[in-house]
C-alpha cells in the first residue's frame, strides 16, 4: 500500500466544521507516517471529479472530512475499487459514519482510527446501494419524506436537525397516502398505497432518524420499510419513535428485506444520503463488498 493517501474536505460541513477538522486530521495522518495530499473542490460535481482523479491516480485511500454529503461523493469516487475509504465525520448528520461505528465530530479520534485500519486490516468490506450509476450508503427514502427534504432544502432557518423537523410540520399540512407500485427483487408488483417508503442500506437518515432501524451494512440486503397509510396524528405518534427505531412496531408500519427494489409513484423524488436522485420510478440494487471501509466496526 502506498503511504500517500488524500484528504477529501468539504470546508462547509456543519458550519465550518470541516475546515477545521482538517487540519488536526491530516496531522494525525502525517504523525503516522503518511504522505496528505488534500483536494478541495468548488462544488459537488468539482469535489466529485478530483476525488475520482485521487482514486485512478493510484492513492492509497480517500478520507472524506465533511457529512454525509461529502462522504457520499466519496462513496461515488471509490465504489468498485480497490481504493479504501476513511471518514472523518463531521457534519450535521453523519449517518453513514454512526451505521459504521466510526467516532463522530472527533477529527483526531477518527483520523487516528484511519491510520490504525491503514497499517492493519487495510478496512472492512461493506455494502452500498446502487441507483443507476450513483452509489449510497445510507438510506433511499421516497414520499413524505422526500417531500420534506425537498421543503427543507427551500429552506434557510433553522439550521440541522431543527430545520427537518420543521419541514416536517410544514409537509403535516398537505400529507396524503401515496400510490405506489413496489417490487421486492424478481417477486410480483404491488399496488400499495403509502406516506412513504424507505429502502436501507444503512439504518437512519436525516441526522440520526432510524427509519430502516435494523439494516446493516453487510449482510447484502436492504431493510425496506413501509409506513402506510395514517392520520396527521398518527404520524405525529409515530415520529418520535424514529430516532429509537420502536416505530416498526408500530400497526402502520411493514418491513421487507430484499436485494433489489423498484419503486413507481408519480410526483414523488427519491432522495439518497440526503441528495437527490429524481423522479421515481427508481430501482436500487444492493452491491455487497463495494467498498473498503477503514476502522469500520
Amino acid at each position: 500500500m502506498t503511504s500517500d493517501i488524500t484528504l477529501f474536505v468539504n470546508p462547509t460541513a456543519g458550519r465550518g466544521r470541516g475546515a477545521r477538522a482538517a487540519a488536526p486530521a491530516a496531522r494525525v495522518l502525517r504523525d503516522a507516517g503518511f504522505h496528505v495530499r488534500t483536494v478541495v473542490g468548488a462544488d459537488g460535481p468539482d469535489a466529485l471529479r478530483r476525488a475520482r482523479e485521487a482514486v485512478a491516480g493510484g492513492t492509497g485511500a480517500l478520507i472524506a472530512v465533511g457529512g454525509d454529503g461529502m462522504t457520499s461523493l466519496a462513496l461515488n469516487a471509490v465504489a468498485g475499487t480497490p481504493t479504501p475509504l476513511g471518514v472523518v465525520a463531521v457534519g450535521t448528520g453523519n449517518d453513514f459514519a454512526r451505521a459504521a461505528g466510526l467516532p463522530v465530530r472527533d477529527p483526531v479520534a477518527a483520523a487516528t482510527v484511519v491510520a490504525a485500519s491503514l497499517k492493519g486490516d487495510g478496512g472492512r468490506a461493506v455494502d452500498l446501494g446502487r441507483v443507476g450509476e450513483r452509489w449510497f450508503g445510507t438510506v433511499l427514502a421516497s414520499g413524505f419524506d422526500s417531500r420534506v427534504n425537498d421543503r427543507g432544502n427551500r429552506m434557510r432557518f433553522p439550521t440541522g436537525r431543527l430545520r427537518y423537523d420543521a419541514a416536517l410540520l410544514a409537509e403535516l399540512a398537505a400529507l396524503r397516502p401515496i400510490p405506489y407500485r413496489l417490487r421486492l427483487d424478481d417477486g410480483p408488483e404491488q399496488h400499495i398505497r403509502a406516506t412513504l417508503v424507505a429502502v436501507g442500506n444503512g439504518r437512519s437518515y436525516g441526522g440520526g432518524m432510524r427509519i430502516c432501524a435494523g439494516a446493516r451494512l453487510d449482510d447484502g440486503l436492504f431493510d425496506v420499510t413501509v409506513v402506510g397509510p395514517c392520520r396527521r396524528s398518527t404520524l405525529l405518534t409515530v415520529f418520535p419513535k424514529v430516532y429509537r427505531g420502536t416505530h416498526l412496531s408500530h400497526p402502520t408500519v411493514t418491513t421487507h428485506r430484499a436485494a433489489k427494489v423498484t419503486l413507481e409513484a408519480d410526483g414523488v423524488t427519491g432522495y439518497a444520503d440526503g441528495e437527490p436522485l429524481g423522479p421515481l420510478p427508481l430501482t436500487a440494487e444492493t452491491v455487497p463488498a463495494a467498498v473498503r471501509l477503514l476502522g469500520a466496526r
